[in-house]
């Protein structure tokens, strides 16, 4: 039962701080690029499998390499951001393909939350309780640069340096991400709770606590499930939160 609350805390917290984060990439058109991050951390994940400890610290340097990579390489040619990612997360795959261990592939592609230990789950949650605060400072401006960067430079904002907070954060929240949903699953913990969201709020306020709750409620009503039916939390977090937008869709405003 210890082992299964630790579980239930951690997915609620990096649920809901993921919801959140994914309120701001929807806009930015962005949540997608959670996936090819989430594919980029499998070489970490690979070598913490390897060597015993937990997949999330695996995944943060290589994670927060490629998002370094992507800004420098954005401010270098103007290209896309989405064609940057593919790019620099192709190349993350290829190199996991190397030395992932195909008995312990499961746990890099679906996550494995169930078997965190408690050192790990008050890491996770300090994490997310960091990123939120982070969010909740940085995301009147966010919005405004989504809107209109030459509006926000206008402001005394600085573009680039916010963008780069941001990609830092997305980083921060993928890595966790693959501990609950695997590296395949990442983009859907950001990108499904927000799209919700979108669905129903009426205003800012509404769409940025219902992307957050939403992002709660379903990694919570997945742990629950996996506990009780045996099956991988991962999937049935995203399930449980695809359940939440199609209920969404029905009574869209």
């Amino acid at each position: 039962m210890s082992q299964f609350l630790l579980s239930l805390l951690s997915g609620i917290f990096i649920g809901g701080a993921a919801g959140l984060l994914g309120s701001l990439m929807l806009p930015k058109r962005m949540s997608l690029a959670a996936g090819p991050l989430g594919h980029l951390a499998l070489p970490g994940i690979a070598i913490a499998l390897i060597y015993g400890f937990d997949i999330s610290l695996g995944a943060f340097p290589f994670v927060i390499l490629g998002i370094v990579l992507i800004w420098l390489f954005e401010r270098r040619t103007k290209l896309p951001t989405e064609a940057l990612t593919a790019v620099v997360f192709a190349t993350g795959v290829a190199v996991a393909f190397f030395f992932l261990p195909i008995e312990q592939a499961e746990a890099a592609l679906v996550g494995d939350i169930l078997s965190i230990q408690l050192i790990d789950a008050v890491f996770s949650i300090s994490l997310c309780i960091l990123i939120v605060f982070i969010v909740e400072v940085i995301y009147s401006k966010m919005t405004l640069i989504n809107i209109s960067e030459d509006l926000a430079k206008s402001q005394n904002i600085s573009v680039g340096k916010y963008n780069l907070v941001y990609l830092l954060l997305i980083a921060l929240i993928v890595a966790l991400g693959v501990k609950v949903v695997g590296g395949l699953l990442t983009a859907a913990i950001v990108a499904i709770p927000a799209a919700a969201s979108r669905n129903l709020a009426k205003n800012l306020a509404q769409y940025k606590f219902l992307s957050l709750s939403f992002g709660v409620l379903s990694s919570a009503a997945g742990i629950l499930i996996s506990h009780l039916t045996l099956l991988p939390a991962g999937p049935l977090i995203i399930v449980c939160s695809a359940f939440l937008f199609v209920v969404s869709t029905i009574f869209k405003r």
